[in-house]
């Protein structure tokens, strides 16, 4: 049998969670009280996902959008404190990894975000732990082409900032809320970035920058991420994994 602590040991060694500075506490959040024989993975620890997986009589929970973030109130009321007493009724433990799984390089978000986009030479751009990577299509693409690709990728219609008419094949991207890296994207010389979200002054840096720029969903590019470690722990440890969708429009 198998603890939702060894189960954390083995993701924080894996993911080397120490060398992230996070807004949240990475690895086991909230500990139940039974052995991990089910483990559900999910983008966002919501009420629907908790919920979902008491449904599926799951053990752990594992997901990328966790608990306690910096900033927030630390009392557990409200939302927070429904959350967790939906967990520990159901005797559910909590997994959470954010910024270490963004930047693994086999089963990250960023990663598995390329492979999803069928981009060449994916990597990170400025050593193993950076959060936004580079890659470039096969052959050169019209945008409007590959703003197309992505949506029927992701299964989510991207917003596209078109700024120069030409065709694109080098990339630069970040998954979720990275629309502030557009800037440094830019300096490396490629022809669009793609993350997430998008701010407004986001457009204007796009046009001012001379930058397509692609924002294809926060939930959408980082559901990767979770579903790859879930397998992985599956076949490491001997236990059922099951991914569990949320729809998240944002």
């Amino acid at each position: 049998m198998i603890t939702a602590a060894e189960i954390a040991s083995h993701c924080d060694a894996l993911l080397r969670c120490e060398r992230f500075s996070d807004y949240c506490p990475n690895g086991l959040q909230v500990e139940g009280d039974r052995p991990v024989r089910r483990l559900v993975t999910g983008a966002t620890a919501c009420q629907r996902l908790i919920e979902a997986a008491v449904a599926a009589e799951a053990d752990a929970l594992l997901v990328h959008h966790g608990f306690f973030w910096k900033g927030e109130a630390a009392a557990l009321t409200g939302v927070k404190g429904q959350r967790v007493r939906a967990l520990n009724r159901a005797g559910i433990s909590l997994l959470a990894y954010h910024l270490p799984l963004d930047a693994h390089p086999q089963l990250g978000n960023n990663r598995r975000l390329g492979a999803i986009l069928e981009l060449q030479g994916v990597q990170p751009c400025a050593g193993d732990d950076d959060l936004l990577w580079c890659g470039s299509l096969a052959s050169p693409m019209p945008a409007s082409a590959f703003a197309a690709q992505v949506g029927h990728s992701l299964g989510r219609e991207p917003l596209h900032i078109a700024v120069i008419d030409r065709p694109l094949q080098r990339l630069a991207w970040c998954t979720g809320a990275a629309q502030g890296a557009i800037e440094r994207a830019a300096a490396l010389g490629v022809d669009c970035y793609l993350s997430g979200e998008v701010s407004e002054q986001t457009v204007h840096l796009a046009r001012e920058l001379g930058l397509d720029y692609l924002a294809a969903g926060h939930h959408a590019t980082e559901r990767y991420g979770v579903q790859a470690l879930g397998e992985h722990l599956a076949e490491a440890f001997g236990i059922e994994h099951r991914y569990i969708e949320i729809d998240n429009p944002v």
